[in-house]
């Protein structure tokens, strides 16, 4: 019950860290595919960029094994679709489904369409799941990482990775400040 509560409240306060972001605002959201506001990609990439090197260091330090982490097992073809099916959710409605969740919150309309379309989905692709199975399991790669397929050690691909995520940010700010 305790791991409910922590869960829930870490939730909430994602969630409130994104509404005071602006993510759950679809007009801001899609800016981001205009080159217009890069905030998504700012929020993104230092999370993404924070978690990794938290795993990084955490496991070098030995705060924990990080190689109990799992890695879901990469089906590449009905990724690609369920990617583009994403996209094409995320293009029509302006939110993805936890910025859904945050407009919904929030009151918007926008909100609730996309998460009925998320359910609905989700129920549909549920009730056709025996006929599309053997698609789902198509194409398995297993566990797919950077590290696998560039054959670089762990700590390198974590300092490239950070080279190009800081130079993103740095390329955003700079853009950002104008002339």
């Amino acid at each position: 019950m305790n791991d409910l509560l922590v869960a829930g409240g870490i939730g909430v306060a994602f969630g409130c860290a994104l509404e005071c972001a602006g993510l759950g605002d679809p007009p801001k959201l899609a800016g981001q595919f205009y080159l217009r506001d890069f905030t998504v990609l700012k929020v993104m990439l230092s999370a993404m960029l924070t978690a990794m090197l938290g795993a990084f260091w955490g496991g070098r330090l030995g705060v924990f094994d990080s190689a109990a982490f799992y890695v879901p097992d990469t089906y590449l073809l009905p990724q690609l679709l369920g990617g583009l099916v994403f996209g094409l959710g995320f293009v029509l409605s302006g939110l993805c489904p936890g910025t859904s969740c945050v407009a919904l919150a929030s009151g918007r309309v926008e909100g609730a369409a996309t998460m009925l379309g998320l359910f609905a989905g989700v129920l549909l692709v549920g009730m056709a799941f025996p006929a599309i199975e053997p698609f789902y399991r198509s194409t398995p790669y297993g566990p797919l990482t950077l590290q696998r397929l560039t054959g670089l050690p762990y700590g390198v691909m974590v300092a490239l990775v950070t080279v190009v995520a800081v130079s993103v940010l740095t390329w955003i700010a700079k853009r950002e400040a104008g002339p």
